[in-house]
């Protein structure tokens, strides 16, 4: 299976939709977790989850490291943007992510800061070299995805002797977010939905392997299947977690063969370790404070911290009115349960993270999901 239509061949998917009919009980729920906001825009925009029985429910995640991030994060981001010294630069979601009230890094750069959307971390280093006489400060969000070419810049900004460049780090980590989401004492309250299982991310599972899964899945006995992107990948997965929970198995199981590995991506976990640290405690949105779940700039690359070199005040920032953005990424509430969903919010307006996400959850029912009916 060299190409990508082979992926998508509606033959295969037809046949492995009854396979997950035939395998599902009918006198039981299978609560699925999809912790990938790309895994929820594949389940949408390819229909799957038309084709499941109605045992099997998927649930988005808080997997879209633009909507987790919490408003005053983006504030201090706003404040560096508003100095005048700082040419701040980001990746083109997180500009149009509404702040503190609706105020957002493009409406700031409209208003006359100077903001600039690049589209790798290398973009930052450059603008930093191009203009000596001006703070470049690079905003870095994202997964471990993402993290790995942050600490090869940062390194190279070491190298280069470069006094003009700062990272506002803001990378996160995924086990700790997943175990959070089981461990948590609101899991076991009334408002919590179950979760049976995982779809666990394809591309942070490059970086990190299959390995630090195998812990949770161990001590809270939930399955989990590494899954790739194309709609077979994700229904292939789905009746692995069907078929080991139906067995009373929870393991760690990858799907995703072509591209994830048990060890992962061992020099950039280096990589990673040498230029970054876990933070005691970050705050999720959605899912409060959750301890070593972020990382920070280690002590040696200190001068490479915009948390360091400028000064900057924590503060508490509240979402929207009736935004039901931190109770979607829990997976407690759908899209569409928000009367703000596709009336006063929509990608061209949109008043929470997850519709502006190309990884959001309100994106990807609005773009795909809205018309049809779902589970």
């Amino acid at each position: 299976m060299k190409y990508i239509d082979e992926f998508r061949d509606g033959a295969t998917a037809r046949g492995l939709a009854r396979r997950i009919a035939e395998e599902a009980w009918p006198d039981r729920r299978y609560h699925l977790m999809e912790f990938c906001g790309g895994h929820t825009h594949a389940i949408y925009r390819h229909g799957i989850p038309n084709l499941l029985p109605a045992s099997v429910r998927m649930i988005h995640g808080p997997g879209c490291p633009v909507c987790v991030l919490p408003i005053g994060r983006l504030d201090l981001a706003l404040d560096l943007a508003a100095r005048p010294e700082v040419i701040l630069c980001s990746y083109g979601d997180m500009l149009r992510v509404p702040g503190s009230g609706g105020y957002s890094l493009l409406k700031a750069k409209a208003a006359g800061a100077d903001i600039r959307m690049i589209y790798s971390a290398a973009d930052a280093l450059t603008l930093a070299q191009r203009h000596s006489d001006r703070e470049v400060v690079f905003f870095a969000i994202g997964f471990e995805t993402t993290t790995p070419p942050t600490a090869l810049i940062i390194q190279q900004a070491a190298q280069l002797d470069l006094p003009n460049f700062t990272v506002f780090c803001n990378h996160v980590l995924t086990p700790p977010a997943i175990a959070h989401l089981l461990a948590a004492p609101e899991a076991r309250e009334l408002e919590a939905v179950p979760i049976d299982g995982f779809l666990g991310p394809a591309h942070v599972s490059v970086v990190i392997g299959s390995e630090p899964y195998e812990r949770f899945a161990h001590d809270y006995q939930r399955p989990v299947v590494i899954a790739g992107f194309e709609p077979l990948d994700v229904m292939q997965s789905i009746l692995m977690l069907v078929c080991q929970l139906n067995e009373g198995r929870a393991e760690v199981e990858n799907q995703y063969t072509r591209a994830v590995t048990h060890e992962g991506n061992r020099k950039a976990q280096r990589l990673m370790a040498d230029v970054f640290e876990p933070r005691p405690v970050f705050e999720w949105r959605g899912l409060g404070p959750i301890p070593h779940s972020a990382l920070q700039i280690r002590e040696h690359y200190a001068r490479f911290d915009a948390e360091r070199r400028f000064p900057m005040t924590e503060r508490t920032a509240t979402e929207p009115r009736a935004c039901l953005c931190g109770a979607i990424l829990r997976g407690v509430k759908k899209p569409t349960d928000c009367k703000l969903f596709d009336t006063a919010c929509t990608p061209e307006t949109p008043l929470g993270a997850c519709m502006v996400s190309s990884e959001g959850a309100c994106a990807a029912y609005y773009r795909y999901g809205r018309y049809q009916e779902v589970a």
